[in-house]
């Protein structure tokens, strides 16, 4: 049944809001400030979006999060389809999956900028991402697991102009929410404070990427090129975005010439150097050269000091909001997770109080955060391992559980496998398929739902992936 129009573009409104405020204003202006609802039909939401490579990239990087969001808004949706609109509205630069090569779009020609000379200071806002104010090292909670990345990225930031550098490149890693963009941006504001002659530049993987395709695109790579080499501080973020062979030889030049000239580099991403898979084997060895420290769960401590500081700073806006010491210790108790999600579990138990304008017992706050509860284990658990218990489990290679045979008993060990992996960790589908043998998440979708049939229909299938998630969750 179609929406109303005006109804479907205030559901868009409020699924927009939610995208801003999960992805950050950067990410969302890049890849969803120009998409558009149409139509809703049945189970299955249709939007809109100018490009090709939009439509690419969100299907390959935010589906999930996508219909997650639209799910949120709308209870009951299975899909969302993303088209290409066909209304003559100006294309942006497209690019090639494969190569990171442009590739032919019909449409208006981009007009894109040139870049700019590279004067002193911050660069970001000329060409880099957003940075965010409230995220210094005075607002960075420190604790056991990451007391090593903090101390590290304070020293990076206070060395002094000219001088030896400690770390080149650093590269901090960890799960999603745990701290790192926190400590890129503070270490932005660090030497922009200490040294404001310093040229520093902050950049998603991303904004790195839709930069170089413009260059391209624009025919002026040489312009491209000389403006990172004008760069005294280059920090990268969410780096295991970074697709495209083109687009990594580019990197690695940009790289290599940064660090071989003393130009400090800082790299965040959610693996570590050694698993990432996508790049070639001299970027990871360059890449591992350095100071690499990883970011683990936040230990319990840490979590209540963090939750008090984020309490503190909404007292301080609303003196109103009081949480009681049994309510702080059952969120830290009970979200295992990050920073950001400890955060929004407290904006959310805040949020209750306000409404309900009573004091916020555990009870309440359990009801307010029923679905934000999740195994903290669950998080640790790697693809590698799924690949390895499986294959032991059914005798069957991982070379053939990631080659593209469609024996039935190499077949049912894999969708078993991508079940597990869509079950025991946070990996999206586009990301699941990429770990087994590159695969397109609709591929993994249907493995997903197809075990999920078969189990209830096969108590010996159901019993046999419930001990290889516990044998998993040991």
């Amino acid at each position: 049944m179609r929406d109303e129009n005006g109804a479907l573009k205030e559901i868009w409104a409020r699924v927009a809001t939610r995208l801003r405020s999960e992805l950050g204003e950067d990410l969302y202006s890049s890849w969803f400030a120009r998409m558009e609802p149409v139509l809703h039909n049945g189970d299955t939401m249709i939007v809109s979006v100018p490009t090709r490579f939009l439509r690419n990239w969100i299907q390959s990087h935010y589906r999930d999060k996508l219909l997650d969001t639209w799910t949120a808004e709308v209870p009951g949706l299975a899909d969302v389809d993303i088209r290409v609109r066909t209304r003559g509205e100006p294309l942006r630069p497209t690019m090639s999956r494969q190569t990171g090569e442009p590739v032919a779009a019909s449409g208006e020609k981009a007009k894109i900028p040139p870049f700019p000379t590279v004067g002193g200071g911050d660069l970001s806002a000329e060409r880099g991402s957003p940075l965010d104010r409230s995220m210094t090292f005075d607002s960075f909670v420190v604790g056991t697991s990451n007391g090593l990345a903090h101390a590290a990225a304070l020293r990076v930031a206070e060395a002094e102009t000219g001088a030896p550098l400690s770390f080149n490149p650093l590269y901090i890693h960890s799960a999603a929410g745990l701290g790192k963009t926190h400590l890129l941006h503070a270490i932005s504001w660090q030497v922009r404070s200490n040294t404001p002659g310093r040229k520093i530049l902050y950049l998603t993987a991303e904004r790195f990427m839709y930069h170089f395709v413009a260059a391209l695109k624009a025919k002026d790579v040489i312009s491209f090129k000389d403006f990172f080499q004008g760069v005294d501080v280059l920090l990268i973020d969410d780096f295991q975005f970074l697709q495209g062979k083109t687009m990594q030889q580019e990197f690695c030049h940009t790289f290599n010439s940064l660090v071989d000239s003393k130009r400090q580099v800082i790299i965040a991403a959610d693996l570590p150097p050694a698993q990432l898979d996508s790049i070639d084997d001299r970027m990871r060895s360059r890449l591992a050269g350095g100071l690499v420290v990883d970011i683990g769960p936040a230990e319990l401590d840490l979590r209540r000091a963090i939750l008090r500081r984020r309490l503190a700073a909404i007292q301080a806006r609303d003196p109103a909001v009081d949480l009681s010491d049994e309510v702080i210790e059952f969120v830290a108790n009970r979200i295992q997770n990050g920073g950001r999600e400890l955060e929004g579990a407290l904006t959310r138990i805040v949020a209750s109080q306000q409404l309900a304008r009573a004091p916020i017992t555990v009870e309440m706050a359990s009801l307010a955060l029923r679905d934000l509860v999740r195994p903290a284990d669950t998080r640790r658990i790697k693809i590698d391992d799924i690949l390895r218990v499986v294959g032991r489990h059914y005798n069957v290679a991982k070379a053939d559980l990631l080659s593209p045979r469609r024996a039935r008993s190499i077949v049912r060990p894999r969708q078993i496998g991508m079940y597990l992996a869509k079950l025991l960790t946070t990996r999206s589908l586009p990301e699941i398929g990429r770990r087994f043998g590159g695969r397109d998440h609709s591929t993994v979708l249907h493995a997903i739902r197809k075990i999920d049939e078969l189990m209830k229909e096969d108590d010996k299938l159901a019993r046999e992936v419930d001990l290889l998630a516990k044998l998993l969750d040991q």
